[in-house]
């Protein structure tokens, strides 16, 4: 596409993004904020570089999908679709409202939101149909899928990375935010997951594992993901739970959490002045 954004123009826009995003929970007193900011880089880098998306025309013939697995983490998908123009300002800051259509999963009266999502383990099963669709209807659209690293303990999961396998979907691309902690704990205490290659590996997926806090790292391994090699794809994005908000990360209470006043005015100042700095590289 044309007119791309930077590396630093993406970083740029995702922490703006981001503080945005800390205002949408504390305003709507609700939200899994930890898991909403360790998956924001790769959301940001999504809309905003690599899926072939139209604000103007959801709806588009061709368009890339994406599925939000993990869709208790809606607000930073909220705050994503505000800042690409799918939905307003004001529409966001409805959430958590009565009677807002937004609610607290991603659905489909949402403009740009593909599918109702967040009962966990289901999203990678809905992409491989939409990546099988796409294979027998001639098209050429691509399937984006981002999961949990919690969430990789449901058992559907594997049914449908044995689907995606055994039909050669190169045209999916699911993604892991691994970032270590689910509600209750580290996920390795409460069924652990690793090795994540070598499993996905063994299932006939092309594995990539790589530093989900780094927007360079996301794009060029997005940017480089070989469409045409009979195999879907895996994307394991390591991250910090509560990214880029100094008093969230890595700490359990942030998967569902809602910040002070003072725990907020912290949050936005720190965002801000990290805003600040990298405009001067813009």
């Amino acid at each position: 596409m044309n007119n791309q954004p930077s590396i630093p123009e993406l970083t740029l826009k995702c922490e703006q993004i981001r503080k945005r995003l800390v205002e949408v929970v504390y305003k709507a007193k609700a939200g899994h904020i930890g898991g909403d900011l360790s998956s924001l880089n790769a959301l940001t880098a999504l809309y905003f570089r690599i899926m072939n998306v139209d604000p103007k025309n959801p709806k588009m013939d061709g368009r890339d999908r994406f599925i939000m697995s993990k869709g208790h983490c809606v607000e930073a998908l909220y705050s994503v679709l505000e800042a690409k123009g799918f939905i307003t300002k004001e529409l966001v800051d409805t959430y958590g409202e009565y009677l807002s259509v937004l609610a607290g999963h991603p659905t489909i009266e949402v403009p740009g939101i593909e599918f109702n999502s967040g009962a966990l383990g289901h999203g990678l099963s809905i992409g491989v149909g939409c990546a099988i669709a796409a294979k027998m209807d001639g098209k050429p659209y691509r399937t984006f899928v981002l999961m949990g690293d919690g969430e990789q303990g449901e058992g559907s999961i594997y049914e449908a990375a044995m689907a995606g396998s055994k039909y050669k979907l190169d045209n999916l691309v699911a993604m892991i935010d691994r970032n270590g902690l689910q509600i209750s704990a580290p996920t390795e205490d409460v069924m652990p997951i690793e090795p994540i290659r070598d499993r996905w590996e063994a299932f006939g997926w092309d594995v990539h594992d790589i530093d989900g806090n780094d927007m360079g790292a996301i794009v060029r391994t997005l940017e480089n993901i070989d469409y045409t090699n009979g195999k879907p794809h895996l994307v394991i994005l390591r991250t910090t739970k509560g990214f880029h908000v100094s008093l969230m990360e890595n700490i359990l209470k942030w998967h569902h959490g809602v910040p002070t006043a003072e725990e907020y005015d912290r949050a936005i100042t720190e965002i801000t002045n990290r805003i600040e700095e990298l405009k001067k590289n813009c």
